[in-house]
């Protein structure tokens, strides 16, 4: 498109209104090209996370489910107490030859040679080496039991567990796997039965630690997690929320206060190794409190959280308008009335969102939990925070160190679940956000 200009001298065509064409269609193609590369980073990221959750959850997911193997468990008084004595000497059911009944229930069940050693070993070997603990328990709870023939479901052993679960290659030569060709035969005939069976695995959020995959569970790691985050809440939120008020609404503005906003903001982004070296170094080192505690994990963590608290309530606090202040003051309001009365209340939307957003930080972390000892092997359930414990990202780096295959279902899992503890905190930050937000 040209402009047609007539003067004294002839005819000058004017290329300007071309040249504002081609500059436009160069900026909407240049627009479009910023869109195009902007869908594509998202796209790129979603298709990632993507791979890496239905990685995880294809590894992961066969951990709610565990094999078990149900057994006619005869409580032979020849095997617990030969010679009577357990009424003078209750530790004599405790040192009883367990693994006798389960071998006899083994051999009973599958009909096999009881004479035949390399039979009675590969059967017995089915079972999770956990078993005879249990059946010990079961009798010293209720000797009555000596005597008598029960049905009991024990766990079966992780490699027939894997085996069952379709993560062993069943095809591949015997020698190269650890279930064997007779043993196959057995699971088979004992599936076939109903004797072998899979079920939920609730051990896997009741039982502590264990060297035994099928045994292993996050007991304790849920346990020690939840006195964390209470003691995390407990600090951070009133410790983050008045260090907060007091900077935003009662502190001078100096030199010293903008020291300490620089500070606070810089603590935000330090890696959270360094607060483990400083728990190290103070609560246990210089304080004396023990290793592995809760509570030791859960002062660090709210070190660790403050900066994000603080962060998050200093932006609530300033989001409130001016003339809410102004209204209640105006009105006869103190200036510590119109914060707790007026300025608090509407900007606790958004301190609760922020406290959400860091509980879920604290609990996800593990460098500072590994420094402080909660990495040590705890198969008993914490009663107290002072007692021994673990916590759940812990836990996951723990069980990814363990060199047996049935381990690395274990660890999935436990990342599943502590994916889920998370989603659930950050979409119960973004329904308070929304439920109670105000736009002003």
């Amino acid at each position: 498109m040209t402009d047609v200009v007539s003067s004294g001298q002839g005819v000058v065509v004017s290329k300007a209104p071309a040249r504002r064409d081609i500059g436009i269609k160069r900026r909407y193609a240049a627009e479009r090209r910023f869109q195009a590369y902007g869908i594509a980073a998202i796209s790129f990221g979603l298709i990632f996370l993507a791979i890496l959750l239905t990685t995880v959850i294809r590894q992961g997911y066969t951990a709610f489910a565990q094999t078990s193997i149900t057994l006619p468990i005869e409580f032979s008084e020849k095997v617990l107490d030969p010679n009577n004595k357990r009424a003078t000497d209750p530790s004599v059911l405790i040192a009883a030859n367990y693994p006798v009944l389960i071998r006899d229930a083994m051999v009973k069940t599958l009909g096999i040679n009881a004479q035949s050693r390399p039979e009675t070993r590969d059967a017995t070997a089915m079972i999770s080496k956990g078993a005879p603990i249990v059946l010990r328990d079961m009798v010293v709870a209720d000797p009555s039991l000596i005597g008598k023939t029960v049905n009991v479901t024990l766990l079966a052993d992780a490699n027939v567990d894997s085996a069952i679960k379709g993560q062993i290659d069943l095809t591949v030569d015997e020698k190269n796997r650890k279930v064997n060709d007779r043993q196959v035969g057995w699971m088979q005939q004992m599936a076939a039965s109903g004797t072998l069976h899979k079920e939920f695995n609730t051990g896997l959020f009741v039982n502590g630690n264990s060297s035994r995959p099928e045994a292993a569970g996050l007991g304790v790691a849920l346990i020690g997690s939840l006195y964390l985050m209470l003691i995390v809440l407990a600090l951070s939120l009133p410790i983050g929320v008045a260090a907060s008020i007091y900077l935003e609404e009662f502190a001078p503005k100096n030199k010293l206060t903008d020291l300490i906003e620089v500070n606070i903001n810089n603590l935000a982004a330090v890696p959270s190794i360094v607060y483990g070296l400083l728990g190290l170094a103070v609560f246990i080192n210089f304080a004396g409190l023990p290793r592995s505690a809760s509570l030791v994990g859960g002062l660090v963590l709210t070190l660790m959280t403050l900066p994000t608290i603080i962060i998050a309530t200093r932006a609530a606090l300033r989001a409130v308008p001016p003339s809410i202040r102004a209204a209640a003051l105006g009105l006869g309001a103190s200036k510590m009335q119109m914060v707790f009365h007026h300025v608090l209340p509407l900007a606790m939307p958004g301190i609760l969102t922020g406290t959400i957003i860091g509980l879920a930080h604290a609990l996800g972390e593990t460098a500072p939990l590994l420094l402080i000892g909660m990495v040590a092997f705890v198969a008993n359930a914490p009663a107290t925070p002072m007692d021994p414990s673990t916590a759940l990202p812990v836990q996951v780096y723990m069980w990814a160190n363990e060199a047996e295959r049935a381990f690395v279902e274990r660890t999935s899992g436990a990342i599943i679940v502590l994916l889920l503890f998370l989603i659930v905190m950050n979409l119960g930050a973004i329904l308070l956000r929304r439920r109670f937000e105000r736009r002003w």
